[in-house]
């Protein structure tokens, strides 16, 4: 395997970490990653002008990127720079749209999408939940020559500014069943959806939709009727691959900053860094972040081609990584640095929020462990 990046991936890397650099220092991200819409319209916008939009999708569907390691040299960029902004909403529903899209469809969402013009949002998560992959009590039944969407969506990222919904509801089967499952394009402004908005404790917003009566055109069922369980998890899946390649570059500048503070704060007129218990403990903490990062690489190598369970297993694996070291990183750093790591002026504190957030969505180590075992038997 071939671990250098291609240029273009280089070149962008480079664009991304000076724009990040110049426009969204960690002030002006907390302003609004912890303001009213919890992130910057103007700031994604510039991201998307810069193509960091674009190379999360292939040629044929309008980008200029869309493999594997394309999302993960983007969002390691965006974990470096802790960026608050709603791209993983766009990756996950703007890949769905890709795969199983009308014309239509495509032309209204993902050229939006790519422009920085809207935001989508992955409104699958139920109430009562633990990330059960097919759990879905939401309901849509056919109305004339649409449909009328009923039940109820918890910790729907950004939710409460997506311009799209993409929305699990069961068409037929039982509760807990895949077969039965479909997913429907929904306009944020939809007649009769209600949307409560919630801060996160990292930045960014979620918010809880509840759905009565929301009725939809034909034209809204993504794919085919009762077969959305495969194609949402495909669509997860890049989810996945987003946040382990963020979790790694949140990883790195926590390390960083760590092993800056260890060389920099003296007790007894001598750096702590000269300590060798603190020695012993960065060493294993270089180590974990390091494997972390070749999960990562791996899972960007079999989003591609592998075979599903290949894939998948892949995929989990590395989400487990992430979540076991992202949170130890955290909880290291701040050690390290005593009480000051605590603080809200220190971006470091906002960084290990970030971490052991990242653990909680999309299912945390728990599930992911649990996964990786089922899908090998």
């Amino acid at each position: 395997m071939n671990f250098e990046h291609t240029e273009d991936r280089r070149m962008l890397a480079d664009t991304l970490d000076r724009f990040i650099a110049g426009q969204a220092g960690i002030e002006q991200r907390n302003q609004a990653a912890y303001g009213a819409q919890g992130h910057s319209p103007a700031l994604y916008r510039g991201f998307a002008e810069l193509g960091a939009i674009g190379a999360l999708f292939s040629e044929a569907d309008g980008g200029f990127g869309g493999a594997g390691f394309d999302v993960s040299v983007v969002f390691e960029r965006l974990g470096r720079g802790l960026v608050a902004e709603p791209l993983l909403g766009a990756l996950v529903v703007g890949r769905a749209v890709a795969a199983a899209g009308s014309a239509a469809q495509k032309d209204t969402v993902l050229a939006p999408l790519m422009a920085g013009e809207a935001v989508a949002a992955l409104a699958h998560d139920e109430p009562g939940g633990h990330y059960e992959p097919t759990r879905v009590a939401a309901t849509a039944r056919r109305a004339g020559a649409g449909w009328v969407i009923d039940g109820a969506k918890g910790v729907v990222l950004f939710g409460d500014s997506a311009g799209w919904l993409l929305v699990s509801a069961r068409t037929g089967g039982g509760s807990f069943d895949a077969e039965g499952i479909s997913l429907f394009l929904v306009p944020g402004d939809a007649a009769g959806l209600t949307r409560r908005a919630n801060s996160r404790i990292d930045g960014g917003r979620t918010a809880e939709l509840v759905f009565k009566d929301v009725a939809v055109g034909a034209d809204a069922l993504l794919g085919a009727e009762g077969e959305g369980a495969a194609l949402l998890e495909r669509a997860v899946g890049w989810g996945l691959l987003a946040l382990c390649a963020e979790a790694v570059g949140a990883m790195d500048v926590a390390k960083e900053h760590t092993l800056e503070y260890l060389r920099t704060r003296k007790q007894f007129g001598v750096p702590i860094g000269s300590f060798q218990a603190l020695q012993h403990r960065m060493a294993d903490l270089l180590l974990e972040v390091e494997q972390a990062r070749s999960a990562v690489i791996n899972a960007a190598a079999a989003i591609d081609g592998a075979d599903r369970i290949a894939r998948e297993r892949a995929l989990s694996a590395a989400k487990f990584s992430i979540g076991r070291i992202g949170t130890l990183v955290a909880e290291e750093s701040i050690q390290m640095h005593g009480g000051i790591g605590m603080t809200w002026e220190l971006p470091l504190a906002h960084y290990a929020k970030r971490l052991v957030m990242i653990d909680h969505q999309l299912g945390d180590e728990d599930h992911h462990l649990a996964r990786y075992i089922a899908l090998g038997h």
